[in-house]
């Protein structure tokens, strides 16, 4: 059962879909719980291991969880791997795919993730999809937002953004490492199209040319309507030109042990809350309470929060009865959410297992 963040906002004339994406699916293979990293020739036991869609399926996941209408277009095989992040993705995570397409000849994109030492390290394997997106997509669903990575998207493939955009749908977009750290800003010229850019602060300031991350922020700022910055333990900062609002969020204090997917998450809650009309600040905290749960997990898509999660983490927090300066101070951070709670039903969705393996045990390291 769902919680619909979006449901006051519904009329018959709604968007099908609240979140349309497009990228490759990995098929994630999870060691967890390492007691070093593994040398040449030798043999380390893991004490956890699972398997679950990565890649774009991330962002798909964590925005489905958020009671998103979310729709992917991406390239499927016909073998088992490709059978099974379908059936995970469309059955588990009700994921639409109507857009996407099953490959014969083409083996499924795959990714080893290794943890050890709270940090993780990744083997991957894959080839470029069959076909282009825009040959794939086509013509865009009717959506409320699209996200998009700007590293990913190819000059041949941004038709279909800007078709969407065209169409009214709010471009959220996000951009990876650089792994020639030369950090163009020619590519910051694809943000004409964007309603929101969602960097870290190093990406910022490297693009940016700046030298802090309140710097990049207003730089950015000039370029797209709402304008966030992830800073790790340091939380985040953002500028939403349409409301005119600033607003800054230090981030949880959470053992954290697995990273992966948490950006996805974070982008996944950002757009829930701009979508659901939230004050900046609300937003920005539930994007760092949404990130905050998915790295006290293992196992990236694994990891993304539900409303269930959401909503058992604010009922801890109401019933701890601490006076401490840390807990007061989320318990006025989190206010909002006790607006919301009533109405999430008793069963929302929560973390789910996906793996090959009979058993996922990854939450049990």
């Amino acid at each position: 059962m769902s919680f619909d963040p979006l449901a006051r906002a519904r009329t018959p004339s709604s968007p099908e879909f609240d979140v349309f994406l497009w990228g490759t699916v990995f098929l994630d293979i999870i060691f967890a719980g390492l007691p070093t990293a593994p040398a040449p020739g030798t043999e380390v036991w893991a004490e956890g291991m699972a398997s679950c869609p990565g890649g774009i399926a991330n962002l798909a996941i964590a925005s489905s969880r958020l009671g998103l209408r979310t729709s992917l277009a991406a390239a499927f095989s016909d073998d088992d791997y490709g059978d099974f992040c379908w059936r995970t993705l469309s059955e588990q995570e009700h994921v639409d795919l109507s857009r996407s397409r099953r490959f014969s000849d083409w083996h499924s994109p795959v990714t080893v993730s290794i943890s050890f030492d709270r940090d993780r390290s990744m083997i991957s394997h894959g080839h470029p999809p069959p076909v282009s997106a825009t040959e794939m997509i086509g013509t865009p669903p009717s959506t409320r937002a699209v996200m998009v990575d700007l590293g990913g998207v190819e000059p041949a493939d941004s038709t279909w953004v800007r078709a969407a955009a065209g169409a009214g749908a709010l471009v959220f977009a996000d951009i990876g490492w650089d792994p020639d750290e030369e950090w163009p800003e020619s590519m910051l010229e694809q943000l004409a199209h964007c309603h929101a850019f969602m960097p870290n602060a190093v990406e910022a300031m490297s693009y940016t040319r700046t030298d802090s991350p309140l710097a990049a922020l207003y730089a950015l700022a000039d370029r797209v309507p709402l304008a966030v910055v992830t800073n790790g333990a340091d939380g985040a900062i953002a500028i939403d030109a349409t409301t005119g609002e600033e607003a800054q969020v230090p981030a949880l204090q959470v053992d954290a042990l697995d990273p992966t997917g948490a950006g996805d998450v974070f982008g996944a809650a950002m757009v829930t809350g701009t979508l659901a009309g939230w004050p900046l600040a609300d937003r920005l905290a539930f994007a760092a309470l949404c990130s905050a749960l998915s790295v006290q997990q293992y196992g990236g898509s694994l990891a993304a929060p539900g409303w269930g999660d959401v909503v058992d983490w604010w009922h801890a927090l109401q019933a701890n009865s601490s006076s401490g300066s840390y807990h007061q101070s989320l318990v006025r951070r989190y206010a909002f959410l006790g607006e919301l709670a009533p109405h999430v039903p008793p069963h929302a969705n929560r973390r789910a297992s996906a793996t090959i393996a009979r058993h996922a045990d990854v939450n049990d390291v």
